[in-house]
């Protein structure tokens, strides 16, 4: 879950500097873009946020369905989610091989991407969700901000986990979404097309998936529904 939430980051940084202005995990942001295109302030495109909200929607149910459908048979359903994510992410790419990134001046293929993204990150949340690892929700780190500062020396609510372990695994979910965030930003400054942008992604996400293979089921004792 923490190489996931680096991710996210890698993700998110294509998706706002290459792609947008426009969110495909945190989809708080494209709310907030609409609410403002709606009052006609801000001079922020609405259209990618629109797409982007109405296919991170439909990721989340096909997600759901899917994994829920393959616990129902006893399969390995965090592979599912994680196989179906990679896929996705490897035809963004393919779809934006040679896509020069943009901000502010997308094209049609630009929106496409952006779409596919965005499904991906909808199936990501409900595999994320599913797997309920505390403090790592893979795709926002205001959560675990909280939590980290919280149960730390300074906030000392036991209801965070105060006096535990549990700061450093927040900690380091917070450090892992910076530090896809910034590989990303640094790859885009680099020049990187879309397409090469998104190649990281998936094979990272292709990786945990297989690493994934070699751990019990959740919610299972060694594997055994």
């Amino acid at each position: 879950m923490l190489l996931l939430t680096a991710v996210t980051g890698l993700v998110e940084a294509v998706s706002l500097l290459a792609l947008g202005p426009v969110f495909t995990a945190m989809q708080t942001g494209n709310v907030l873009f609409l609410s403002f295109g709606a009052a006609r302030q801000g001079s922020l495109p609405t259209l990618p946020s629109a797409v982007s909200l109405a296919a991170f929607a439909a990721g989340a149910v096909c997600g759901a369905r899917a994994e829920s459908a393959a616990q129902a048979r006893g399969l390995r359903w965090v592979g599912v989610g994680l196989y179906a994510e990679a896929a996705l992410i490897l035809t963004a790419a393919a779809t934006g091989w040679g896509l020069p990134p943009r901000y502010g001046g997308r094209s049609d293929g630009h929106l496409v991407v952006a779409a596919l993204l965005a499904v991906a990150m909808g199936i990501r949340n409900v595999t994320s969700m599913r797997v309920n690892v505390p403090g790592v929700p893979t795709t926002l780190v205001t959560r675990s901000v909280t939590a980290l500062m919280g149960g730390s020396v300074l906030g000392q609510d036991h209801a965070f986990g105060y006096g535990t372990a549990a700061w450093a695994r927040r900690a380091v979910a917070v450090l892992m979404m910076f530090t896809g965030g910034l590989s990303g930003a640094l790859l885009v400054r680099a020049g990187w097309t879309v397409g090469e942008l998104l190649l990281p992604a998936a094979v990272l996400v292709l990786a945990v998936g297989l690493g994934y293979r070699r751990l019990p089921l959740p919610g299972t004792r060694e594997g055994v529904p």
